[in-house]
């Protein structure tokens, strides 16, 4: 039974990596409605700092530990990629709610087990997809949403520079699925949402040429045909010297052309016969609102901002696109025509 309180979360990983599970707990602990109960990690050095800057949370060294306490009635999962299905299956079957940090999992056989045991049990799947409220997709997808290109057809997302990705569980493609797994769930998030149709397969093409110390692969290429036609190109490059725009979008009324990192894009429209050009401001970034959803959504019942099934999505495509990189072939998402929530989309 949900405290008076609000609805008490146990935190799971408090690694260093960017800070993510401290970034957790600060979200959780500021939303009204919710309130942090725990926080679990294996490392006793990393436990020590989660008691030193959350004194009130308790501490577990073990899932199980934290699942044995009755006040956590949810829980975020800020762990390695390869860990998220195990401990959310976990979780899941003792009959929490459960946010798992991007991306999903590792595999669409995974994302399937995830979903079923959250119907099964009655309880709530997330996705951390908290690069759905950026600024720059938020005034992109208002300018789409408004029609005023028109109807999109062709979108190219990149991201990515000439470097070493580094050395760590992020370049182990064993632990962290692969280069499309990190970045590329935010991208490939953001294109689904734009172009909000039903895919009808994808084409991969993936590099290995230059970074042999890690075993991500250098750059990956992911190209989506959609149910209407519509198309969309995603890359991520750790080998592009030669850098391209983080977003070409070209609609039947006109496009858009955003070269990424900083305020505004360029906005192409044709009225009348005639172009005109001119910029657009990126509106607020707010990754709080992540949680204020979550809130709403187990308190008071509200539509979940990311559902399991759009974060499944994008793991398909990653999983089809390295697929269809070994077989030359386009690679349907499975099962993609069965959801039924896709007809939403439509």
């Amino acid at each position: 039974m949900t405290s008076e309180k609000g609805i008490g979360f146990g935190v799971i990983g408090f690694g260093p990596a960017f800070n993510m599970g401290r970034y957790h707990c600060e979200l959780i602990s500021s939303t009204p409605g919710l309130r942090l109960v725990s926080i679990c990690d294996t490392n006793p050095e990393r436990l020590m700092a989660a008691r030193h800057e959350f004194p009130k949370a308790k501490t577990y060294p073990t899932i199980e530990g934290a699942l044995s306490d009755p006040e956590v009635e949810a829980v975020s999962i800020v762990t390695p990629h390869n860990t998220h299905a195990e401990l959310a299956l976990k979780a899941i079957s003792s009959g929490r709610s459960v946010i798992v940090e991007k991306p999903m999992c590792i595999t669409v056989e995974e994302a399937d087990e995830m979903i079923s045991a959250a119907k099964g049990k009655g309880v709530t799947l997330t996705v951390f997809h908290n690069r759905r409220l950026d600024g720059d997709f938020l005034a992109i997808k208002d300018i789409v949403d408004r029609g005023l290109i028109g109807k999109v057809f062709h979108i190219e997302a990149f991201g990515g520079s000439y470097g070493h990705p580094g050395y760590w569980w992020r370049s182990d493609k064993k632990v962290s699925g692969g280069a499309f797994y990190d970045w590329g769930a935010h991208y490939l998030d953001w294109v689904l949402n734009i172009m909000g149709e039903m895919i009808v397969g994808v084409n991969g093409y993936f590099h290995k040429l230059v970074w042999d110390d890690v075993t991500n692969g250098d750059q990956v290429e992911a190209v989506i045909s959609f149910e209407s036609g519509a198309m969309a190109d995603v890359q991520l490059s750790s080998i592009s010297i030669a850098g391209k725009p983080k977003w070409r979008i070209l609609g039947t009324k006109g496009g858009i052309l955003d070269a990424g990192g900083g305020e505004s894009f360029r906005l192409y429209v044709n009225y009348k016969g005639f172009n005109f050009e001119t910029s657009v401001n990126y509106v607020k970034t707010d990754w709080r609102q992540y949680y204020v959803n979550i809130a709403e959504h187990l308190l008071h019942g509200k539509e979940l901002l990311v559902k399991p099934e759009e974060a499944r999505r994008v793991i398909a495509v990653m999983r089809m696109a390295e697929r269809s990189s070994r077989t030359g072939k386009r690679e349907a998402i499975p099962h993609e025509g069965e959801l039924s929530w896709i007809d939403k989309l439509k």
